[in-house]
C-alpha cells in the first residue's frame, strides 16, 4: 500500500503571488500563506501562526496570479514537498512547501471582483461567484466561469 500525503489548509496569503515562466512556457506562482491558531494559556488568549510556503503550476499559476493578492482568504488543497538546494556559499539548504493541486478563494463576492487598480488587461465582465474551485482539470486554461 502507498502512503499518502495530503495538506489542506485555510489560510491569508502573505504577499502577492510571485510569477516565473520558465523554459518551455511554464509558469510558476509562490506565495506565503498564513494559518493562524488560538488556544487559552493561563487564562489568556493566544493566537499560534504558522507560515507555510504554497507553489503552483502551470493553469493553477496563472490563474492565482489574476485572481489572489495579499490578505485574501484562499483554500488549499496539496502535497507536501521537500527539496534542497545549494545556497552562495555552496551549503546544503532544504525548504518545504505545499505544491497545490486545486484552491478555492473564499470571502464575498466583491472581494474578487474587479477594482480600479486591477491590470486593464483582465475582463471586467467576468464575476466570480461566492467561491469557486480551481484544479487540475482546469489547467486546460478554460476558467470555471
Amino acid at each position: 500500500m502507498s502512503g499518502i500525503n495530503k495538506v489542506i489548509l485555510v489560510g491569508h496569503l502573505g504577499k502577492d503571488p510571485e510569477v516565473r515562466h520558465l523554459d518551455g512556457g511554464v509558469t510558476v506562482a509562490s506565495f506565503p500563506l498564513a494559518t493562524s491558531e488560538t488556544y487559552n494559556k493561563d487564562g489568556k488568549r493566544v493566537e499560534q501562526t504558522e507560515w507555510h510556503n504554497i507553489v503552483l503550476w502551470r493553469g493553477l499559476a496563472e490563474v492565482a496570479s489574476k485572481y489572489l493578492q495579499k490578505g485574501k482568504l484562499v483554500y488549499i488543497e496539496g502535497k507536501l514537498r521537500t527539496r534542497s538546494f545549494e545556497d552562495k556559499e555552496k551549503v546544503k539548504k532544504y525548504v518545504t512547501e505545499i505544491v497545490a493541486e486545486n484552491f478555492t478563494m473564499l470571502g464575498r463576492k466583491s472581494d474578487f471582483e474587479q477594482s480600479p487598480t486591477t491590470p486593464a488587461h483582465q475582463n471586467t465582465e467576468s464575476k466570480i461567484e461566492d467561491e469557486f474551485t480551481i484544479g487540475p482539470s482546469d489547467e486546460s486554461g478554460d476558467l470555471p466561469f
